[in-house]
């Protein structure tokens, strides 16, 4: 009799032992389902708000900004239940916005947010799947160990189309390096993934992580040229040029921001350009940019005017020339 009290005793603390961890499962599961609902109304939120940057950029139709505005809107204030259909309108609208018409900047920033939408999507109905089939089990049911959580829903809405190629944002500082016989030094390179292309371009690259846009120009041009110079030392910024184009496979909307330095020997007068090329040091060159950029030249202006090579900025001939002769006015011009 014993044997068999003690046998039983064992199969109940068994059972309960399966039943208490099969709960704590369910539980887990459930904090899991909250926590992607959380995630993706966090990723839902950012996209309105890029949403309502789209429409306030001034670059829409009025009645088309006023739409996409109101859909935002609502998404963000719509309850639980009506939550979806908003969500489908915006993404609706979403799409019908011509991005070409936009900033590199704004385009990169919702791009990102809608990957974020499809991901915490995927995410969230991952998670309430997961739950869904560990509530269907009989013993969950037959024993209520859900308790009084409540069932979790599936997010029913259409996914953004992310289609073609998004591109990389990659903010520049960029060097206007000129002597004091109004030559330009320029850099001739190509894309890693198109050799036979050769382009010729301004001394500068990628602003990192907290870095303002002055220091990462001087760090550049020492870093490309060995020269040092310091901040004071640089004009600007004068241009801003914001173009997209493929780098190496990947396609970089690219927001460039030029400064203007002035190269003079301790007299100011003219050196002569195969003098100040060997003054150029390009040890300090990236593994990159050893890999795509072939050489550097002094060009002058009328070099640049006459010249049947591809140049960027591409307008870089026709406003230096000003900026030289007149100096900065203090206002930062657009240029392609």
């Amino acid at each position: 009799m014993l044997t068999i009290i003690a046998a039983v005793l064992v199969c109940a603390l068994l059972l309960g032992a399966w039943l208490i961890g099969t709960a704590n499962r369910l539980m887990r599961l459930h904090v899991r389902t909250d926590a992607a609902w959380a995630a993706a109304e966090a990723a839902l939120g950012r996209r309105a708000v890029v949403a309502r940057a789209v429409a306030a950029a001034g670059l829409l139709p009025e009645t088309e900004a006023d739409a996409l505005r109101a859909a935002a809107e609502r998404a963000e204030s719509v309850p639980r239940e009506e939550r979806e259909q908003a969500e489908n309108e915006l993404t609706r609208l979403l799409g019908l916005v011509q991005r070409s018409a936009l900033p590199a900047e704004l385009v990169e920033e919702l791009g990102d947010a809608e990957q974020r939408v499809v991901i915490a999507r995927r995410v969230h109905n991952d998670a309430v799947r997961d739950t869904l089939t560990q509530r269907r089990r009989r013993v969950v049911r037959w024993c209520r160990l859900a308790g009084t959580a409540a069932q979790p829903s599936y997010l029913e809405i259409a996914e953004p189309e992310l289609t073609g190629q998004l591109a990389r944002y990659r903010r520049s500082a960029r060097v206007l390096l000129v002597d004091a016989g109004a030559r330009v030094l320029l850099f001739n390179g190509h894309d890693p993934a198109r050799k036979d292309a050769g382009i010729w371009f301004t001394v500068g690259g990628e602003v990192e992580a907290g870095e303002e846009l002055r220091g990462a120009a001087c760090r550049e041009l020492r870093e490309e040229t060995g020269l040092e110079l310091s901040g004071d030392r640089l004009v600007g910024p004068v241009w801003r040029r914001r173009a997209q184009f493929p780098w190496d496979g990947e396609l970089m909307a690219s927001d460039e921001w030029f400064f203007l330095a002035h190269l003079r020997d301790t007299t100011g007068e003219t050196v002569p350009a195969e003098a100040l090329s060997a003054r150029i040091d390009t040890s300090g060159f990236t593994a990159m940019e050893r890999d795509s950029i072939d050489g550097h030249r002094w060009w002058t202006l009328p070099q640049l005017r006459d010249t049947d090579e591809t140049v960027y900025p591409e307008q870089l001939a026709v406003f230096l020339p000003p900026l030289l002769d007149n100096g900065w006015d203090g206002r930062l011009r657009a240029i392609s």
